[in-house]
């Protein structure tokens, strides 16, 4: 999937029994609302959006229409003279029309065995424009395409009103579930837009950890349209701040600079959009619709979200205890690899006991030596259950976000001369991107190469340069028959500054040069435009440098590992403050706020490049194991820095042999490319007046 949009003109919305989380609503409730053709010179016109989706490079750029019109518009009618018309010629569909329903959606398709367009439409008349991915809570066979089950299963849902699927529907009894039943069941990021015709309903929405980019513009007094989309398209005299002397960091003034805000980030979760005729105003021509906002129905979902642990404050005696017995099989971790992907996704175990075979031979090329059963330490960390569990959850997370999409991709390569590669991993060569380069070699047949994408503004001498090295070295000697690639990307910012201007726009109404730098590193790694240096493993063997730019269109990132393990500094200031209660409430902050802070932006410069962002670490189930894990588990900081910090996942690298990651310190990628640093000179003269101004949380000004 690639992005959408949906942008709806002549529906008045009304919030009266559901307000959305907006703080600048504009003119939504004034009744003037004009019908969409009294909408002149738009702030952003529908091409704008075509040419921004365009960027990401589908495969497939579809657009579909529904008009909402009655029969005898000189005597105006409504109830059973309403008429739903699909229609993709202007000029016929939108004659007499009342509103206007217009989808967008672009098509990177990377699963099934046949092509799929979007928007997609049933016989029905009901219309979907999906941007996610299934990993689970839906069957979706080897052979179909995720947005083809997912239209089907949302078809055979019940149509009665948007107040819910109570006990007085008709369809209770039938086997009918209701939509917001089918999308809590979903596993994986997505954000969709879905007209459901028979109960004139569009449902939208996107995952609860917003892995997928949903932006919204509600109308006001300068655009009276209601707009969802994947991407922020630049708007006309853009400046990305606030000329009325506001701070507010989700507004952006348009037209002559009035304050307004245009995007803002769409909130987690499932919205409904009914068309109620009964309240609609004849004498205007313009329909009403009530919004609403769904709650999940999946129980575990629900405990994800709310961030329930069980296990907060140690006992005595309570630290070390989860050792991993001497007679545990773990073979899940050493399968065989058929051709492109791991044989057995789904019928992963967890830890099976089988007194005659030892862990030790079990690990094995893991290289983990384990010779007690109550305090097994190995070197620097201890072997711990815990450790094993979130190992064995992590390895399934990425092989099924790479499992399907090689059935689908294999079929392209052999039309193909030139070398394939399916996945890349954005590397910087800490903690997180190794245990990922090296959980993709695992479930990754051997005949692929893997691109490690690094990137740096200070060439050699960035750290993040500096560790993507040695961690090329250490993935060398961890699996040396694969081919690894370290793409080395280059980049002075003041030679950017086109590609500074049109990252701007892709991270609204994300505005602060905190986001500006991140984006543009990621925009730039996403790219994959770069040098390799080949290396053997001798690694003091250099052959000349080539340019290159890498294909993959699946890209593994690492987000939300800082979040769910204790890695930033912030964290260790609340454990010093308040202890482990204080500790427990900054990440479940940090877990809630992820969708407004860091995924939407990310996934916006991601899928500028026409790449698509996999987020292994954010996988439900590996969110549940890190929760049902006892926080002193997790980290401990009253260790030093590179040890007591994201200890769990210091321990899962040990486990894999990667000795050098585990005693890696966190490095956020600003501050690793060094982007932060030239951006802080630039912008503020220097690092030590960025630091007096809090450039990090300053809001970008022209």
């Amino acid at each position: 999937m690639c992005g959408i949009a949906l942008i709806v003109s002549g529906v008045r919305i009304d919030f009266s029994s559901s307000p959305p989380e907006s703080s600048s609503l504009g003119g939504l409730y004034d009744p003037s609302v004009p019908k969409y053709e009294e909408v002149q010179n738009p702030v952003v016109s529908v091409d704008e959006f075509k040419k921004v989706l365009q960027r990401r490079g589908p495969d497939h750029l579809g657009s579909e229409k529904v008009f909402l019109q009655v029969d005898r518009p000189s005597d105006i009618t409504f109830g059973e003279n309403l008429s739903v018309l699909d229609k993709k010629d202007d000029a016929e569909g939108g004659k007499d029309s009342v509103s206007e329903l217009h989808f967008l959606g672009a098509m990177l398709q990377l699963r099934g065995t046949s092509s799929v367009f979007q928007p997609m439409r049933d016989l029905s008349g009901n219309v979907l424009v999906y941007n996610g991915e299934i990993f689970g809570g839906i069957d979706v066979s080897s052979d179909k395409n995720d947005g083809e089950i997912l239209m089907h299963e949302l078809g055979g849902c019940c149509s009665c009103s948007s107040d819910g699927h109570t006990t007085s529907c008709s369809n209770i009894g039938k086997g009918e579930k209701y939509v917001p039943d089918i999308l809590s069941m979903i596993k994986g990021p997505w954000a969709l837009i879905y007209w459901q015709a028979s109960s004139k309903t569009i449902w939208f929405g996107r995952d609860a950890f917003g892995r997928r980019s949903l932006l919204v513009h509600w109308p006001n007094l300068y655009d009276p349209r209601f707009i969802l989309s994947s991407v922020s398209p630049l708007l006309p005299g853009k400046n990305s701040g606030n000329t009325d002397g506001t701070d507010d960091p989700d507004c952006e003034p348009v037209n002559n600079g009035d304050g307004l805000c245009y995007w803002e980030e769409l909130s987690c979760g499932i919205y409904s959009w009914s068309i109620d005729i009964s309240e609609s105003v004849p004498q205007q021509n313009i329909f009403v619709g009530h919004v609403r906002k769904h709650g999940w129905t999946d129980p575990l979902l629900k405990k994800l979200i709310n961030w329930d642990r069980t296990y907060v404050i140690p006992k005595s005696k309570e630290f070390h205890k989860n050792t991993v017995p001497p007679l545990i099989e773990l073979h899940v971790l050493n399968g065989p690899i058929p051709e492109g992907m791991h044989s057995d996704v789904d019928g992963l175990d967890k830890l099976v006991v089988r007194k005659s075979i030892q862990c030790s031979e079990l690990l094995n090329p893991l290289a983990i030596s384990v010779t007690q059963s109550d305090s097994i330490a190995t070197g620097e960390f201890q072997d711990s259950l815990p450790a094993h569990e979130v190992l064995i959850s992590l390895k399934e997370s990425v092989m099924k976000r790479i499992s399907m999409d090689m059935n689908f991709q294999s079929t392209l390569r052999e039309n193909r001369e030139e070398e394939f590669v399916p996945v890349a991993v954005l590397f910087s060569g800490g903690l997180d991107s190794m245990i990922l380069a090296a959980l993709l070699d695992q479930c990754l047949s051997s005949s692929y190469v893997i691109d490690l994408l690094n990137v740096s503004f200070d060439g050699e001498f960035a750290p993040d340069r500096e560790s993507a090295r040695a961690g090329l070295r250490e993935l060398q000697r961890f699996s040396p028959s694969r081919r690894w690639r370290l793409v080395e990307i280059n980049a002075d910012l003041s030679d950017l500054t086109s590609e500074v201007n049109h990252v701007k726009s892709i991270i609204y109404p994300s505005n602060t040069y905190m986001d500006l730098n991140i984006g543009i590193a990621l925009w730039l790694a996403a790219g994959g435009d770069g040098w390799v240096y080949e290396t053997a493993c001798d690694h003091h063997k250099h052959q000349h440098p080539y340019k290159y730019k890498s294909e993959a269109k699946i890209l593994l990132v690492g987000s939300g590992a800082d979040e769910q393990c204790a890695g930033y500094g912030r964290h260790r200031t609340k454990y010093r403050m308040g202890g482990w209660l204080r500790l427990q409430e900054e990440m479940k902050l940090d877990m809630q706020r992820i969708w407004k802070r860091n995924l939407g932006r990310d996934d916006r410069c991601i899928s500028d490049r026409g790449k698509e962002a996999r987020f292994p670490f954010l996988d439900e189930d590996v969110i549940n194991t890190l929760l049902e894990i006892p926080l002193w588990d997790i980290a401990e900081l009253d260790q030093p820095v590179g040890r007591g910090d994201k200890k769990i996942l210091r321990e899962v690298a040990w486990l894999l042999g990667l000795k050098g990651a585990a005693v890696h310190p966190k490095r956020a990628i600003q501050f690793g490319s060094r982007i932060a640093r030239e951006s802080n000179r630039k912008n503020f003269g220097s690092n030590r007046a960025a630091n007096q101004a809090s450039a990090g949380s300053a809001q970008i000004r022209e």
